[in-house]
């Protein structure tokens, strides 16, 4: 299988792979209890996270879109006013306060130097188990690596912990507030 950037007519087909792997994601879920909310809105989310990653032709996929990366480079970011506005029309008021104060640590945990940053990683949850995580995050990471720089992502689930410490990154730190499930930080050394 061969790895390539996502087309930009097939951005709601790599989103689809997101949501369909994060199903049962501790934090996403606690956002999205309910399974038509979280189809309704989940996607939104996804999408504000992803920023300018297909602009960038930073998203890419792997075995007709079986796994999805969707990286920013070091001039792109996230979408920060359309995650809040999901927040704030999406979640539930009542968690509001334990949502946005996780949002603001993991803003501060943010390195401010230039790297990479994963929002997402995803398998289809039928083609999990077979490596092509792996094949993906190593192929993405040849990119990082030829600019010399470090990698960051942020965990919602703390079974990918030591998937991503195989890949060379290290635990930095972790946002968690009130009822929220944590959210784990990681940092990658430059290469």
């Amino acid at each position: 299988m061969s790895v390539s950037p996502v087309p930009g007519g097939d951005r709601d087909r790599a989103i689809g792979t997101i949501v369909s792997a994060f199903a049962d994601d501790p934090v996403e879920r606690w956002m999205f209890p309910d399974p038509d909310e979280y189809l309704e809105h989940f996607p939104g989310f996804v999408a504000a996270f992803a920023g300018a990653a297909f602009e960038q032709r930073t998203a890419w996929q792997l075995g007709e879109f079986a796994a999805v990366a969707l990286w920013l480079p070091p001039d792109a970011e996230a979408d920060a006013a359309a995650i809040a506005r999901v927040f704030t029309e999406s979640v539930r008021p009542d968690k509001h306060a334990d949502l946005f104060a996780v949002g603001e640590q993991m803003e501060r945990a943010h390195p401010a130097y230039p790297h990479w940053y994963l929002p997402w990683l995803a398998v289809d949850p039928a083609r999990q188990g077979a490596g092509l995580g792996g094949e993906l995050l190593r192929h993405c990471l040849e990119t990082v690596d030829a600019d010399g720089l470090p990698a960051y992502l942020e965990t919602p689930n703390p079974r990918t912990l030591p998937f991503y410490e195989r890949h060379g990154f290290e635990v930095t730190g972790q946002a968690q507030a009130g009822s929220c499930p944590p959210v784990t930080f990681m940092l990658r050394p430059s290469r």
